[in-house]
């Protein structure tokens, strides 16, 4: 709420609020990078100097890396959905500070592309019952790292439809 420098009327009287302008702007907040802290302490009895305990380590996507799965679902999102090359990832997380590899990333997503298989796998099933499938086929470059060009890549999207429409046809 932005006020007037001065409420007071001429004849000396206040004024009251009689209606509001109010507007809008689109801001963005950057995606910004936080290390999550885990703390597990350790245990023991200065009496008996029995067994020494803690609770378990979480588990996580890549055991013993760093990144969540938050993050991972980034990179994979960023190449996949927004077409973002892992050495341009690279190249905006660096100027954020945060120096990582593309072999880094590329490795990040093949372990998410390994634990996502079973998911996959109960896709493609539920596909392959239905009596209808329709399919698109979408060109995108691909850099060629060998001949340092591009090449054509495609990319295929399945969907079913099992709704009668009640015809004879298939």
């Amino acid at each position: 709420m932005i006020e007037p420098e001065r409420t007071v009327c001429d004849c000396g009287h206040e004024r009251h609020i009689i209606g509001c302008d109010v507007s809008e702007r689109l801001d963005i907040v950057p995606a910004q990078f936080r290390v999550i802290v885990t703390r597990r302490p350790k245990y023991a009895c200065r009496s008996c100097e029995g067994r020494i305990v803690q609770a378990p380590a979480p588990a996580h996507l890549i055991p013993g890396g760093m990144p969540t799965e938050a993050t991972v679902a980034h990179v994979i999102v960023s190449k996949y959905a927004d077409h973002l090359p892992l050495y341009r990832q690279a190249q905006i997380y660096s100027r954020q500070g945060i120096d990582l590899d593309r072999s880094t990333l590329a490795a990040w997503a093949g372990r998410a592309a390994f634990e996502l298989k079973p998911v996959y796998d109960a896709l493609l099933a539920n596909l392959k019952r239905s009596t209808k499938l329709f399919m698109d086929e979408t060109r995108a470059p691909v850099l060629d790292p060998g001949r340092r060009k591009t090449k054509t890549g495609y990319f295929w999207a399945l969907a079913r439809d099992d709704r009668s429409w009640g015809g004879d046809d298939p």
